[in-house]
């Protein structure tokens, strides 16, 4: 079956149990059309570029999942259509990465970055 990883930003008012409960949600509608959650990770409130909705923060949730694509169509059918959800973002992978995502791992931790120029 197709990889594919699914990044969703969820409204601010939420409590991180609701966010979290939303993962979980959509991680059964996956199940129930014959796909499958591989991984997940709640990332957190963060502060987005722009307004969306009149929101400034959103709820920010990172899955990684092995699913046929008339599954991935209804979870995105259904994160689209709920009320809490404010964007979708969909990207299919040849594979799926190894440990934690770059939003989840210690600015130490990620190395390969240039030196600030003064």
């Amino acid at each position: 079956m197709p990889l594919y990883e699914h990044v969703f930003i969820a409204r601010q008012d939420l409590s991180n149990t609701q966010a979290e409960g939303l993962i979980e949600h959509f991680g059964a509608v996956l199940s129930d059309n014959g796909g499958k959650l591989v991984e997940h990770e709640y990332w957190g409130v963060k502060t987005m570029a722009y307004k969306i909705n009149k929101n400034r923060k959103g709820h920010y949730a990172f899955l990684k999942t092995d699913a046929p694509a008339p599954a991935v169509q209804e979870m995105e059918r259904l994160m689209r259509l709920h009320d809490d959800v404010m964007r979708v973002l969909t990207i299919k992978v040849d594979e799926h990465e190894e440990g934690p995502s770059v939003q989840m791992q210690k600015r130490d931790d990620r190395g390969d970055r240039r030196e600030r120029r003064s």
